[in-house]
């Protein structure tokens, strides 16, 4: 199922399940540029656009996050909210604590296009495996804040339009292992993707074929931290179902340490693994499906939608 695109003047519903923003600094306050939401709601607004901020968005019950019961409230709100769109939120800390206060009903009943990253990994493929609704990973709010070309157009064409019907690159793909494969595209942040196996939430056919989509990052642990999170995805059943892998950004130099690890990955399952700077927590925030069905070529370095 995928909802319909964003209109040119359409509703943007804003929540934060991972984060305690500010909708404006105080003097002298000094807060992640990424945490202040005045000039991404202005950017927003700009382009045409109209913004509901979720009831318990800017809540600190927890002292460092809204609850978790509040922090499902504000999904569930957005979700039945018919003038939304499309609901984009960011990352940090949090987000699987909200899954159990998700209404999944609320999701299918009302489809909007939904987009995250990060520590949405969680939210985006539990939405999607528990109603057959393709989400978006790959932004965040913070992009309207200051647009690349290359980030506009994945915004337009898998947010405003069905236009990108196949991945359009931004830097170099390297194969770590030839071939190419079939599946459905699941995938983000490794270490939400990791806590999601084998969970309620996560309810996939490991008999229906994946193409797994991961990123992280050296400011979250060095390639010895993504190589156990790696052995552990690797050692669940979903793992049999996995017909392709592409890795994001995790540096802005060549790691070779990192796509050594690739290449046994993919050589221990016979499936072909890539890795790129395209997505991730780089300066490239391409848009991914979840849900959509692709084809992963290793070899000629393309991901087409089919």
């Amino acid at each position: 199922m995928r909802a319909k695109p964003l209109s040119k003047n359409g509703v943007i519903g804003l929540c934060s399940p991972s984060h305690v923003p500010l909708y404006e600094a105080a003097p002298g306050q000094e807060i992640p540029w990424s945490r202040e939401y005045k000039n991404m709601i202005a950017g927003m607004e700009a382009e045409g656009f109209s913004v509901v901020q979720a009831k318990n968005m800017y809540k600190d019950t927890w002292g460092f996050l809204a609850s978790d019961e509040e922090r499902g409230a504000d999904f569930n709100q957005l979700a039945a909210d018919k003038r939304i769109e499309y609901i984009l939120f960011g990352g940090g800390e949090g987000a699987p604590e909200v899954l159990p206060y998700l209404d999944f009903g609320l999701f299918k009943a009302n489809p909007k296009r939904i987009c995250s990253y990060s520590d949405g990994t969680s939210i985006l493929n539990a939405i999607w495996a528990n109603t057959g609704l393709e989400t978006y990973y790959g932004q965040n709010p913070a992009v309207f804040t200051g647009w690349t070309d290359y980030n506009k157009r994945h915004f337009e064409g898998h947010i405003l339009s069905d236009n990108m019907t196949a991945h359009e690159k931004n830097s170099e793909w390297i194969t770590c292992t030839g071939g190419a494969g079939e599946g459905v595209l699941v995938g983000g942040y490794t270490m939400n993707f990791a806590l999601l196996l084998g969970t309620e939430y996560f309810p996939v056919d490991n008999t229906e074929p994946h193409i797994l989509f991961l990123e992280d990052h050296e400011k979250f642990g060095g390639p010895d931290h993504v190589s156990a999170l790696l052995g552990y995805i690797e050692q669940s059943d979903f793992m049999r179902s996995v017909k392709g892998l592409i890795f994001g950004n995790f540096c802005d130099r060549p790691c070779p340490e990192l796509c050594a690890r690739l290449k046994v990955l993919g050589e221990r399952h016979h499936i072909p693994t890539v890795y790129c700077d395209d997505f991730g927590h780089g300066e490239n925030h391409a848009i991914l499906p979840i849900g959509r069905r692709a084809r992963l070529d290793a070899d000629r370095g393309e991901l087409c939608y089919l």
